[in-house]
């Protein structure tokens, strides 16, 4: 890519492909295209570059290199979670099952008389 207009071309070209997050010119000449996205089909992006443009490499295909940030904690998030973490709570165990029992207070177990 020699010129501007190609340059831009090739951007809008690549810009337009689906899944591409964003585009970037790179190299000692400007002559790289970076093209960074999910689900971008780098051999049809490839071959359209070939077919609008001309000549056009493949170099590389891999995962983005940035590193992802750690997020500082949220200190008021994290008085109410040890708030909330040191309350009491109190887990009584469940009462015993009832047991049914009859009972006929006319007869006595043992006992032979029936008048009493």
């Amino acid at each position: 890519m020699s010129s501007d207009k190609s340059r831009s071309k090739a951007m809008a070209l690549v810009a337009a492909a689906g899944g591409v997050h964003s585009v970037a010119i790179a190299g000692d000449g400007k002559d790289q295209v970076v093209v960074v996205g999910e689900g971008v089909d780098s051999i049809k992006l490839t071959t359209d570059l070939r077919k609008k443009m001309g000549d056009a490499q493949l170099v590389e295909v891999g995962e983005d290199k940035k590193k992802e940030e750690k997020t500082k904690p949220d200190p008021v998030a994290d008085a109410v979670a040890a708030y909330y973490n040191s309350q009491y709570y109190y887990h009584y165990p469940p009462p015993p099952p009832a047991v049914a029992v009859a009972y006929d207070p006319y007869s006595r177990p043992g006992s032979t008389c029936s008048i009493m």
